[in-house]
């Protein structure tokens, strides 16, 4: 069975749900049977080429107060799920290119080392400080889910997979998603925003007939 979920690597909210979808399926048993693909959203389509202090980012977009209670929140509910949240070393960059490493890796190796790699650009992002756009430090995290140095190299150097991912991005829109994470079951549920292990837990027992 395929799930479907649209994420952007620079969503914290994304990387929760992602890592409660995780918790759900290994919970029910059925993770031999069940393959999370993951689809490109960008949420900044117009983000910086350039890294720069997500914080700033933040306190932009909400101003002082309001960015610290929402990464104060975060932080704390991530903290309750297992998940490292450092939002004072995380990097605000485009993501396209971080989208396109994952397309390759679905096409060039499928649903489990593409999961595998978009959680390591989720902890590489919110809890390293990583520089998601920079293609040595990519490479390094596609080398350590298994893919081959050499070939991400090559690919990162091209435009390969750009106008795919872009496509997606534009499909995605015109189909209405503009709330991530958005978990989509074959038996056509839609699970949108936060959400929680049981309640993803419940959707896949139900999409699974059990």
């Amino acid at each position: 069975m395929k799930v479907e979920v649209y994420d952007d690597i620079a969503c914290p909210w994304c990387r929760l749900g992602t890592h409660q979808f995780h918790r759900a399926l290994a919970a029910s048993g059925a993770e031999s049977d069940v393959e999370l693909v993951h689809h490109p959203y960008l949420l900044l389509p117009d983000a910086p080429e350039e890294p720069r202090p997500l914080m700033d980012t933040v306190v932009e977009m909400f101003g002082p107060h309001q960015a610290e209670a929402m990464v104060t929140e975060m932080t704390r509910r991530g903290a309750s799920e297992g998940i490292e949240y450092r939002f004072d070393r995380a990097m605000a960059v485009n993501t396209l290119t971080a989208h396109r490493l994952r397309w390759l890796a679905l096409h060039e190796h499928g649903a489990e080392v593409q999961a595998a790699l978009a959680t390591a650009l989720f902890d590489a992002y919110f809890r390293d400080g990583v520089n998601v756009a920079d293609h040595t430090q990519l490479t390094e995290l596609a080398e350590r889910v298994g893919l081959d140095g050499g070939r991400v190299r090559d690919f990162l150097a091209t435009e390969q997979g750009d106008a795919e991912v872009r496509e997606q991005v534009a499909a995605a829109r015109r189909e209405g998603v503009t709330t991530v994470p958005r978990f989509v079951f074959e038996s056509g549920d839609l699970i949108i925003g936060v959400t929680s292990t049981e309640t993803l837990g419940d959707a896949l027992r139900k999409a699974r007939g059990r």
